[in-house]
């Protein structure tokens, strides 16, 4: 995935300037792609040379004019090519691991340290899906019937990508608690 797609995905529907496409991607897709300010503005006019987006400037008299940046027709249907090719899976870069595939190199608390500040981490990301979700979808968190009766067609995907949040942070946690218990019962 490029950072066009994602700055696309965050703007389809929600046109808004480059100040606030920040504070919505990191809200949104910026929880599993990275991206730096520098790097949204500098793809937000390469995406607007291409004709995938267009910029209508507002002008403000205690500040500087701002730019709100809406997809294009041309634009939603990069998106729709681009989600409709087959993803490859993503390797999996955790150096965490790499230290741990060779803990036997250190004492075990610095290993069991470094496992206890990532789970402290992962439990915050986790309170943070989970007060999403019940500030987003309370209406289906823990119901039993089916989503299609209560979520708009956007709603169903964005619940459906917190979910696998959710589980990442809950099976990381899991196998944080699994190593911490192993490597703290091991002499």
């Amino acid at each position: 995935m490029a950072l066009a797609h994602a700055i696309l995905a965050v703007l389809m529907g929600n046109p808004c300037s480059g100040y606030d496409l920040r504070k919505n991607f990191e809200g949104s897709v910026g929880f599993f792609w990275r991206a730096t300010f520098q790097q949204i503005y500098r793809e937000l006019a390469k995406l607007e040379a291409q004709g995938l987006l267009t910029a209508e400037t507002i002008q403000q008299s205690q500040r500087p004019d701002k730019r709100i940046y809406s997809v294009t027709p041309t634009g939603q249907q990069y998106l729709q090519d681009w989600i409709a090719q087959p993803v490859a899976v993503s390797p999996i870069k955790d150096d965490l691991l790499v230290k741990l595939f060779v803990g036997h190199l250190v004492p075990r608390s610095i290993l069991l340290g470094e496992l206890e500040q990532h789970r402290q981490a992962h439990l915050e990301q986790l309170a943070i899906y989970e007060v999403i979700a019940q500030k987003y979808f309370s209406e289906i968190v823990g119901v039993a019937s089916p989503l299609e009766n209560r979520l708009s067609p956007a709603g169903k995907f964005q619940y459906l990508t917190l979910r696998n949040g959710i589980h990442y942070e809950q099976a990381w946690l899991a196998w944080c608690s699994e190593t911490i218990d192993f490597l703290s019962s091991e002499k």
